[in-house]
C-alpha cells in the first residue's frame, strides 16, 4: 500500500512539473520581444540589427552575474508588478538584459504601448529608464541555465568567431536571458556585443 501511494504522488508530481513547463512555454509565445531583423548568419553567430527600444534599469555594484543577476531582478521585477506610484501591474518582456562591465546593469524592455511620460514612477529610487538607440550587434546562443562561467566562455568565442571573420566590434556586451527561472526545458542564453 505504502509503494501504491508513494507511486501516485510521484506520479502527482510529474504531471504537476509537466504542466508547469507548458505554462511558461505557452507565456514564451505571449511575451513581448525585444525587435530584430538577422541581417548575417555565420556557423556560431549571426548579425542582427535592433530596433530602438526603451528600458528600465538597475545598476549593481557586482561584476559576477550569479549575484547581480537575483538582486536586480528583484528590483525591476517589483516596479513590473506594482511597486510603483500608480500601483500598475506593466506586462513582462524578453529577454532580460544584463551589461558585461566593471558594474553590471541589468535591463527590463518596457512594453512598446508605454512612453517615457507615460510610464509610472518607480518607487525604487535605484531605478532609471534608459533609451537604447538601434543597433548592429553579433550574438551568440547557448542553452541550459546561465553562470558566470558560461557567460565569460561564450563571450570568449563570440570574440574568437569576430576576429577570424574580421568584424570589428566594441567593448559593449551584454548577457541576454529568455526564459522564467522555473523553464527546464529550450533554455536560452546569448550574449551579445555591439559592432562597430
Amino acid at each position: 500500500m505504502f509503494y501504491i501511494i508513494l507511486s501516485l504522488i510521484f506520479s502527482l508530481v510529474i504531471v504537476f512539473f509537466i504542466a508547469v513547463q507548458i505554462f511558461f512555454s505557452n507565456e514564451q509565445k505571449n511575451i513581448e520581444r525585444y525587435p530584430y531583423t538577422v541581417k548575417q548568419v555565420y556557423d556560431n553567430f549571426e548579425i542582427r540589427d535592433y530596433e530602438s527600444s526603451l528600458f528600465s534599469t538597475v545598476k549593481l555594484p557586482n561584476t559576477k552575474y550569479d549575484k547581480a543577476s537575483n538582486k536586480g531582478f528583484s528590483i525591476l521585477a517589483g516596479y513590473i508588478f506594482g511597486d510603483n506610484e500608480q500601483n500598475e501591474k506593466i506586462a513582462m518582456t524578453s529577454p532580460v538584459a544584463m551589461s558585461l562591465e566593471d558594474s553590471m546593469t541589468m535591463m527590463f524592455m518596457v512594453p512598446k504601448q508605454y512612453t517615457l511620460e507615460t510610464l509610472p514612477k518607480p518607487n525604487q529610487t535605484k531605478i532609471s529608464f534608459q533609451q537604447e538607440p538601434a543597433k548592429t550587434v553579433a550574438a551568440i546562443t547557448f542553452g541550459g541555465w546561465a553562470n558566470n562561467e558560461k557567460i565569460e566562455k561564450h563571450k570568449n568565442r563570440l570574440i574568437a568567431a569576430l576576429d577570424v571573420q574580421g568584424v570589428a566590434y566594441s567593448d559593449r556586451f551584454y548577457f541576454l536571458g529568455y526564459n522564467a527561472p522555473f523553464e527546464v526545458f529550450n533554455r536560452r542564453n546569448e550574449v551579445i556585443v555591439e559592432l562597430k
